[in-house]
């Protein structure tokens, strides 16, 4: 590729990255597809409009090879380009259709080898589809030739295609850099001369898919190292940061080889570039060679970032290099395998962490941060299948969510165990080599692994990637002589309550059995392909306790009877049961209250078991529901008891934590500490309220800085309970903030302002020059979290701010989370359909998955509150007069 710059005054210090051309893809096969109407039921929710019809490029015309050239200007912000492809004619035609999005095509020919050109009379854009079709005046025959084409386009401000990205330099001056984003669909936007240009030209790159080309124009430092497999690695940051990204290219230097041993396929390109972008969508996109991220995915400062932020960075990294074999190396053959891409990406990122950092205890953190979030959204309704038919581009940005991620990389956890590590191994290789710079389907991937390890792997998986939804399995126990008979049985997990229907889904489910007498090893291993079966667990005496889903691997959840789940709960208490099981058992118990199918009261019971917890994550799920239920109490009168409850449970893990660290603390009690802190902070715990304001004080004046891992409890505290002097305070130390990190961990707590003024200057902040446009999304979701009238005064500005913020992000998935975390906490029948309403009249495409799916979160919480309010009002009531004994 060729890639030119303008605007001369900065091309001095210019660097030109790029991850090079593709060679094909820029014309696709055809494929027809009929959309069918998905029909949504109960809840009174109406079905999703009828999709767009979408037909795939037609295979007329399809390239071989292709060269761009690209003038970027950095003070109009717009670009010329000039295309020449070598391209084949398979079948005479006299039109050729390509895909194309905001670009202005100037002039178009195609040369037969070794005839004239023949120029191009007319271009009609068919912007909905992103396609152009050149018409020519005569027939192109059958051949090869060289397709040339000159366009122009605007450097936009959208975070989407080639875009414009602003950042400060040092000195405080404000320049931009010119840096691309090409997924989700493929590549449509861009693809001279002046001496006083600076010009660089690229290698010819191996066979890739167009989405994954990348370049970026701008001012950046960097360090680099080469891995053990002299793969040189490097990693850009902005100026004057170089030493911030000495923590990703560490990663990145052992993750390399860690990946190539794995896959038993070395990596095939000569460098790997990591880049920080100042202004981007998402979190991080895997272009090959040359991947870029948002600046507090791949920058840590020694001193001032926080443990959680090097994790962060670790497992996006891991992600994203994990992409440049699967993915890259080969690519999903249409939309429909994203999940494919992602879920694996999403599963082999924690093996990589876990490799490289083992006492994150990583697998653990994986069951509460990808595991129960993907179920919760499975429980819905208006779920999908992992595997989704994608027609029309429009509609995959809808499946950019926890199912293809989270869902997918929990059902590829579950298939590695029950194939066992070596297989697993030794079937992705097969895939890998197989389908090398190729495109590949879900099937390909489950018939090599199925060649390696003999086990039914496409019957298991076809039941868990094009159905939604998971099982729950039910088991009660009968002890006859020394033995255990276990009964079991499987139905659908619903959010709305047990399953009702004769057409109920079957799974085919792994399932490990543990006892008492080896919590961390099965006892036994089945695969469960009925609805009902029944098993014998041999020498087992009446005292010991038995348990299904041993590490919560499984995807599924369970019931147990009121005898078996008894014999649990001593377990929690005296940490007898494994940490992740400790965790998945009380997720099951609250996600079982949720629906309705027990008490909420009595998972109380159980979470009040915790108080000798010492495990982080196992705190993290805790508070991730206690904040769930608190939410849901925010609309009664009695939200101040359930805060009480917090103190409770949360104080004892406090109180032996303490403020400081203690010698030999390592990463996890760095995480645990400021998570409690945070919690008792927001309760209102008198003691941890007046430390944090102390601290909070002498870390403004000077005196004493706040650790990373402080800050965001400190902060959140003291907004909680301040006015506006401390929200003016907090204001003027974003704007202080020479790092993103910072900036970020003050947006996010931002709404935890209680004042009504208060919340209205922080959501006006949000939309401000302030704040970088991927992150008002986090301030106003933030607003919408932190109380109840919080939530009402953010619904009212998406909607009175709506054409501005569906412009600024073109409807891509940010428009999907700003949603969500907006709306999803009411608990009123009636603002499902006032939110319904409103995006009835005001479409947003992208998202329309995800409002149905909050529009039915919302009348599960209404129907919660008014099935268990007052039970859950009474428990605390009578707790109050009469504490449990600890």
């Amino acid at each position: 590729m060729w890639l030119a710059a303008a605007a001369p005054s900065v091309a001095r210090r210019l660097l030109f990255l790029g991850s090079p051309p593709p060679p094909l893809l820029l014309l696709l096969l055809s494929r027809s597809s009929r959309r069918r109407r998905r029909r949504l039921h109960t809840l009174g929710l109406a079905a999703m409009p009828e999709k767009r019809p979408f037909e795939r490029l037609p295979a007329d015309v399809s390239p071989i090879n292709y060269s761009l050239c690209l003038k970027p200007d950095l003070l109009d912000f717009t670009f010329e380009g000039k295309l020449e492809a070598a391209a084949q004619v398979r079948q005479a035609t006299n039109q050729i259709v390509m895909n194309c999005a905001d670009i202005d095509i100037i002039t178009a020919s195609y040369a037969p080898e070794g005839d004239e050109e023949i120029h191009a009379t007319g271009f009609n854009y068919q912007n909905e589809d992103e396609k152009v079709t050149l018409s020519f005046p005569s027939t192109l025959q059958t051949g090869t030739g060289t397709l040339k084409i000159d366009f122009v386009g605007e450097l936009n401000d959208k975070m989407k295609g080639f875009y414009r990205s602003k950042y400060t330099t040092p000195s405080g001056e404000v320049r931009y850099a010119a840096v691309t984003q090409f997924e989700n669909v493929i590549d449509r936007k861009p693809y001279p001369d002046d001496e006083n240009l600076v010009e660089v030209k690229f290698a010819r790159t191996p066979v890739m898919s167009t989405y994954l080309v990348a370049f970026v124009v701008g001012e950046y430092d960097f360090v680099e190292t080469r891995s053990k497999d002299g793969v040189c690695v490097r990693v850009y940051t902005p100026v004057g940061k170089a030493e911030q990204g000495k923590f990703a290219l560490e990663v990145a230097a052992k993750t390399l080889p860690f990946y190539k041993d794995y896959f038993n396929v070395p990596y095939p390109l000569p460098k790997i570039d990591l880049i920080a972008i100042a202004d981007f969508a998402a979190g991080a996109m895997e272009n090959w060679g040359l991947v870029t991220y948002r600046e507090t995915a791949l920058l840590i400062d020694p001193k001032n970032s926080c443990s959680s932020s090097r994790q962060w960075v670790a497992l996006v990294v891991g992600h994203e290099l994990a992409h440049q074999w699967f993915g890259n190396l080969v690519t999903m053959e249409w939309w429909t395998h994203l999940w494919l891409n992602e879920g694996f990406a999403s599963w082999i990122e924690y093996l990589c962490v876990d490799h490289c950092f083992p006492e994150y205890d990583i697998w653990t953190q994986f069951v509460s941060a990808d595991y129960t979030r993907a179920q919760e959204l499975d429980a819905l309704d208006n779920s999908h299948p992992i595997e989704v038919s994608v027609g029309h581009p429009s509609e995959v940005d809808e499946i950019f969510d926890a199912i293809s991620y989270s869902k997918g990389a929990s059902v590829i956890r579950m298939l590695h165990d029950y194939i066992g590590d070596k297989d697993f191994k030794k079937g992705m290789n097969m895939y890998l080599t197989k389908f090398q710079q190729k495109n590949a389907a879900t099937e390909d991937l489950w018939e090599s692994l199925e060649n390696a390890s003999g086990k039914p792997i496409a019957a298991v998986m076809s039941t868990w990637t094009k159905q939604m939804g998971f099982p729950l399995i039910y088991v009660e126990a009968e002890q006859v002589e020394d033995d255990r008979l276990l009964r079991l049985s499987q139905k659908k997990f619903c959010a709305s309550g047990p399953y009702v229907g004769e057409d109920c889904p079957q799974w085919m489910v792994p399932i490990t059995i543990s006892t008492s007498e080896d919590p961390n090893q099965a006892k036994l291993k089945i695969l469960m392909d009925k609805p009902e079966m029944s098993v014998v667990l041999k020498n087992v005496k009446p005292e010991q306790w038995v348990k299904l889903n041993l590490g919560t691997v499984g995807f599924y959840r369970t019931q147990y009877s009121s005898a078996m789940l008894e014999s649990l709960l001593p377990g929690i208490r005296d940490l007898s049961l494994p940490p992740v099981d400790r965790l998945g058992l009380q997720n099951d118990l609250f996600s079982l209250a949720r629906a309705g199918i027990i008490s909420t009261v009595e998972v109380l019971k159980v979470m009040e078991a915790f108080v000798n917890e010492p495990n982080y994550t196992v705190w993290s799920d805790l508070s991730c529901n206690l904040g769930i239920l608190s939410t849901l109490l925010s609309h009664t009168d009695f939200y101040e008891e359930i805060q009480e409850f917090v103190k409770d449970v949360f104080s004892p893990i406090g109180e032996r934590l303490g403020w400081d660290p203690k010698p030999g603390e390592g990463h996890l009690d760095a995480l645990l500490r400021g998570l409690v802190l945070g919690k008792l902070g927001k309760a209102g715990h008198k003691a941890t309220l007046e430390e944090a304001r102390r601290r909070f004080k002498d870390h403004v004046e000077g005196k004493q800085i706040l650790s990373a891992d402080l800050r965001s409890p400190v902060y959140l505290t003291v907004l909680k309970h301040g006015d506006g002097t401390t929200l003016d305070i907090m204001l003027k130390l974003h704007k202080q903030a020479d790092m993103q990190e910072e900036k970020n961990r003050i947006e996010r707590v931002l709404g935890a302002t209680l004042l009504p003024d208060l919340i209205q200057k922080v959501l006006t902040f949000a939309l401000s020059e302030e704040v970088r446009p991927q992150d008002t999304v986090s301030v106003i979701g933030g607003v919408a979290g932190g109380s109840k009238h919080g939530r009402k005064a953010a619904w009212k500005f998406i909607k009175d701010n709506w054409e501005e913020l569906y412009n600024r992000y073109q409807g891509g998935f940010l428009i999907s989370r700003l949603i969500k975390l907006s709306v999803e906490g009411f608990a009123v029948d009636k603002m499902a359909g006032e939110v319904k309403a409103f995006f009835e009249s005001h479409p947003a495409p992208s998202a329309e998955r995800t409002i149905q799916q909050c529009c039915e979160n919302i009348l599960l919480n209404a129907a919660w509150l008014k099935r268990d309010a007052e039970s859950i009002h009474q428990y605390l009531v009578q707790r109050k007069a009469s504490p449990p004994a600890v």
